[in-house]
């Protein structure tokens, strides 16, 4: 069995974690960048890390302008500021969007990208990075990926290199207390996605898959909870938790075509990434046991239920959805069979059937 498997990342979780553990901010130096959305005032989460940081006489400086879907000109702009600021290391506080965007303006604060983003070999110079997530979905925390918008392609496209894994994830549930439940239920599906996708990778090995059953354990151990939009501190923790497990499965995998055919949705519609994930997951299972039956026994397994429960089951979470036209869906089709996504499943899909996934999702 392969047992290959590596996140290098300190874990540090529970409640009340970030200020008690402020000794862990100390050894990266007396000045910070906090890269986060204005939601992170409002959680406590904010004021949990410039209190940490101050006990260690560090100083920070906030930058707190990303945007729901980060873009190139708002990380070209941390990066000037926290160039001009001199900071020695970078905090990332929210959901996916400030944690991905704080990767690249890790990256930009120390590397010139004279031909683009997308384009710059990332070296090893990038300000070390703690990241304290928000939301349980993402698993930014504990991946070497950062997701930015791409106007020129009309998309969002990733960013790649081990310098981007932080070097500390605090894991405190209690900055999810706040969430709408719309907020909640799609990061959830995310994370669901990502541990779902990671079993069907051409990298996934015994390690990777270990991770990604307790994740789905933990995750949909919580459905009760996220149908009914009701939710303890434990179990804001478990999703959380299950959550980081999912980020560190894709962290060795990688994702699949899910990803490359949400990402459309994302860009052309404002479809959140995790819905768009939940709305497409069900029917990508569907496609890809027709196309090699018994692919996804060990996914179903995991999941503990069949395709028709677990799509029941997502469908009562997502509600109502948009129908969109079939030339869009031909489009957005011919654009995910570009994403190198599509390539990293064990299950070979065609243009023919991401459109197929697409059309019974949301066509």
């Amino acid at each position: 069995m392969d047992a290959g498997f590596f996140v290098p990342v300190r874990i540090v979780g529970g409640e009340n974690c970030v200020k008690k553990g402020a000794q862990h901010f100390a050894p990266f130096g007396r000045s910070a960048l906090i890269v986060c959305g204005k939601s992170a005032a409002q959680n406590g989460a904010l004021a949990d890390v410039k209190s940490a940081l101050a006990a260690n006489g560090q100083s920070a400086v906030v930058y707190d302008a990303i945007p729901q879907n980060p873009t190139l000109a708002c990380v070209y702009e941390g990066a000037r500021v926290a160039r001009e600021n001199r900071v020695d290391f970078v905090v990332a506080i929210g959901g996916g969007s400030p944690m991905d965007a704080a990767k690249a303006i890790a990256v930009l604060a120390c590397q010139d990208a004279p031909e683009g983003l997308f384009a710059h070999a990332i070296g090893n110079a990038v300000l070390p990075m703690i990241h304290i997530p928000t939301t349980a979905g993402t698993g930014s925390e504990v991946t070497p990926y950062a997701i930015i918008t791409n106007d020129e392609q009309k998309t969002k496209q990733s960013i790649s290199s081990p310098a981007l894994f932080p070097r500390i994830a605090f894991l405190d549930g209690k900055y999810m207390a706040s969430l709408p439940q719309e907020v909640t239920v799609n990061t959830a599906l995310d994370a669901v996605s990502h541990a779902v996708e990671g079993m069907l990778s051409v990298r996934a090995g015994g390690m990777s898959d270990l991770f990604a059953k307790q994740a789905l354990s933990l995750l949909l151990g919580e459905y009760e909870n996220l149908l009914a939009g009701s939710y303890t501190p434990a179990s804001r923790q478990n999703l959380l938790y299950g959550a980081t497990l999912a980020g560190m499965v894709i962290a060795n995998t990688g994702t699949t075509p899910v990803h490359g055919m949400g990402y459309s949705l994302t860009y052309f519609h404002g479809v959140p990434h995790g819905r768009a994930n939940g709305l497409l997951l069900p029917n990508f299972l569907k496609e890809c046991e027709r196309i090699w039956p018994g692919s996804t026994r060990k996914v179903f397994d995991a999941l503990g239920m069949d395709l028709q429960t677990f799509a029941q089951k997502v469908k009562a979470l997502l509600g109502r959805r948009k129908k969109l036209p079939e030339e869009e869906l031909r489009d957005f089709a011919a654009r995910a069979a570009k994403n190198k996504n599509v390539r990293n499943c064990r299950v070979p899909f065609t243009e023919a059937d991401l459109y197929t996934v697409l059309k019974r999702s949301v066509g």
